[in-house]
């Protein structure tokens, strides 16, 4: 298999994990409302925006538009998460065992990050 072969299929694939990230911030936007920093009015108004742009950009990824502007929006906003959020909530647990959530999610937010930036170089 050729490297834009495998590329595609790896898009791909991302696209889905996002797009099931989107989806997962419209059921469960009540219980994700608390991880808003509380410098940002409108609480769970910001959840489903962000679902709404997960979703954006995996439908971006899937139907091969906007891919390049779709990546790099999408690594800057999960590394804004990473800061406001994930950092935040690491820096501030108690103990090591409530910073075992925080710190996974901060990984798994700055891998995805580079994903996306990966995603968004293959249409440079």
């Amino acid at each position: 298999m050729d490297n834009t072969t495998l590329s595609k299929i790896g898009t791909i694939f991302y696209a889905l994990v996002i797009g099931f990230f989107g989806i997962n911030h419209f059921l469960n936007g009540t219980g994700m409302q608390k991880m808003v920093p509380s410098f940002l009015p409108g609480g769970v108004a910001w959840v489903y925006i962000t679902g709404a742009c997960l979703l954006l950009a995996a439908i971006a990824f899937l139907i091969d538009k906007q891919v390049r502007l779709a990546g790099l929006l999408l690594a800057l906003f999960l590394l804004l998460i990473v800061l406001t959020v994930h950092l935040p909530a690491v820096l501030n647990a108690p103990d090591s065992s409530a910073r075992r959530f925080p710190m996974t999610n901060l990984i798994k937010d700055t891998g995805l990050a580079a994903a996306a930036i990966l995603v968004a170089a293959r249409r440079g």
